[in-house]
């Protein structure tokens, strides 16, 4: 299927690896909030993850679809996903090095978090490794405050969340936090509205420092950073009350959820245009949103 070399196949294996256990490890997590979860304002049993394997259609590969509904997440998804496959030829004509080969391999996780209460805010992660005859990594996270009093760079959350991808950047280069910052900022917009989809976070992609080793400890530092403080955020407003103004608003937020990540979400049209699982692709949509 593939004509890149050993070592790419190789690389790919140790991402995947790593994406499938961080999986668990944001799954345990999320339950885990979900148990501690106050009855007086949860009162229906901890929801699970239902775990669904799934195979490619085209390539080889598949992934593992981690679908959730509960009392304090209403929808969650933490998914992850392989391939070894070729481009078709409009996309290969859009991916660096793969112009005179269209082989490629892949591997990603990728998450979504969708509270009950509009005071926790809504959450997206994702990390993947994709080499043609170029390898790379992309990603990031992000976070959207479903309540305007929550919708500022200066509030906590915003505070809290920035803070630790800085950290995360850091470590392995002092500008690439401000880079991956902004660019966050110009990638997640409506234009359509003229307004951002949350408070931001760090978005990056095709990034290849050269270090192949470098690049992938900085994709995992992007991981265990949203670990560390997105349970925090929870656990920090999980127990706030709300009122039926607050659901509202937060369902008209999750509309523009919907409509950014149907209009402009490159990792959207990327996963339908790759035969990708539909389930998984689209279980980033709310499970329910209002429109005024």
């Amino acid at each position: 299927m593939t004509t890149l070399p050993p070592e790419i196949q190789a690389r790919r294996a140790r991402t995947q690896e790593w994406f499938e256990a961080l999986q668990l490890r944001i799954i345990a997590a999320l339950e885990l909030l979900e148990d501690e979860a106050p009855a007086d304002l949860y009162p229906e049993p901890a929801g699970r993850f239902d775990m669904r394997p799934w195979t490619r259609e085209t390539g080889v590969g598949g992934g593992i679809g981690g679908h959730f509904k509960g009392r304090l997440f209403e929808k969650a998804a933490v998914h992850t996903s392989a391939a070894t496959s070729r481009f078709a030829p409009a996309m290969a004509a859009e991916m660096p090095g793969a112009d005179q080969d269209p082989s490629y391999v892949s591997a990603s996780i990728s998450l979504i978090v969708h509270p009950r209460s509009p005071r926790v805010p809504t959450v997206h992660m994702n990390t993947r490794f994709l080499s043609t005859a170029v390898s790379w990594f992309g990603g990031g996270a992000d976070l959207t405050p479903m309540v305007d009093e929550q919708r500022s760079q200066e509030a906590d959350d915003a505070i809290l969340f920035h803070a630790a991808m800085k950290a995360a950047c850091d470590a392995f280069d002092p500008d690439w936090h401000e880079k991956y910052r902004a660019w966050c900022d110009e990638y997640f917009f409506l234009p359509h509205r003229n307004e951002t989809r949350g408070v931001g976070g760090i978005f990056y992609d095709r990034h290849d420092s050269g270090d192949f080793e470098k690049d992938f400890a900085f994709t995992r530092a992007v991981g265990e950073a949203f670990l560390e403080v997105y349970p925090k955020i929870v656990r920090h407003r999980m127990s706030e009350p709300w009122t039926e103004r607050d659901r509202q608003e937060q369902l008209v937020r999750r509309g523009r959820y919907v409509e950014f990540n149907l209009l402009y979400d490159r990792g959207t049209m990327f996963g339908l245009k790759a035969g990708g699982n539909i389930e998984t692709i689209l279980s980033s949509m709310p499970p329910l949103v209002s429109w005024l």
